[in-house]
C-alpha cells in the first residue's frame, strides 16, 4: 500500500523519485538524421542503470522527459495502484471517462528506451512529433533535477520566461 506521500504525488501527478545527486546543467544539442541525440556523460552518469534502460515520457508539448528507469516505474506504479484501488472502492464510479483520458494517456506517455553507446538516446517515431523538432534540428538538454529534459529550443524559452520570476521563492520555500 503506497505510503501518504506516495499517495500525495500521485494525485499531483508528480513522479519524481527521491534522488541522492540533482541531476543539473543545460547543454545544446543536435538531432542526427536519425533522430538521435547525444546525451551528456555528466547527465547519463546520474541517470543510467547498469543496462542503459531508461523511459522517455512526453512531459509537455516541445519537451520529453527521460528517466531512470527504475525510479520512473517506482512512481508510476504506486500512482497506478492508487487509482485501481480506488476503482476497486467504486470511489470512480461515475467518472469513467476521466479513467478512458487517463489509459489513453498512460499507454501513450512513456516508452522504454535504452541509451546506446556513447550515450546516443533515439527519439522513438510516436515522440518526435510531440517534441516538435526535425532531424537535423536543435534541441535543448536539461538537467531538471530528477531526470533529463529534451526541449524544443523555443518552447524552452518559453517556459523560462514563464518560470523564472518565480525561481527565488521556489528555491526558498524548498530550502526551508
Amino acid at each position: 500500500m503506497p505510503d501518504a506521500d506516495t499517495k500525495k504525488r500521485a494525485r499531483l501527478g508528480d513522479t519524481a523519485p527521491a534522488a541522492a545527486e540533482l541531476v543539473l546543467g543545460e547543454f545544446p544539442r543536435t538531432l542526427d538524421e536519425r533522430f538521435r541525440v547525444a546525451v551528456p556523460v555528466e547527465l547519463v552518469a546520474a541517470l543510467q542503470a547498469a543496462d542503459g534502460s531508461c523511459v522517455l515520457a512526453k512531459q509537455r508539448p516541445g519537451c520529453l522527459s527521460l528517466w531512470e528507469a527504475s525510479a520512473w516505474r517506482k512512481q508510476m506504479d504506486a500512482g497506478v495502484e492508487l487509482i485501481r484501488a480506488k476503482m476497486r472502492a467504486g470511489k470512480l464510479d461515475g467518472r469513467s471517462s476521466q479513467v478512458q483520458m487517463l489509459g489513453r494517456l498512460l499507454s501513450t506517455r512513456h516508452a522504454d528506451v535504452v541509451l546506446g553507446d556513447r550515450g546516443r538516446l533515439l527519439i522513438p517515431d510516436g515522440f518526435r512529433s510531440f517534441l516538435q523538432v526535425e532531424a537535423g534540428g536543435e534541441v535543448v538538454l536539461v538537467g531538471a533535477g530528477v531526470c533529463i529534459e529534451i526541449w524544443q529550443p523555443a518552447a524552452w524559452l518559453a517556459y523560462l520566461n514563464r518560470q523564472m520570476p518565480r525561481f527565488t521563492k521556489l528555491f526558498g520555500r524548498l530550502s526551508d
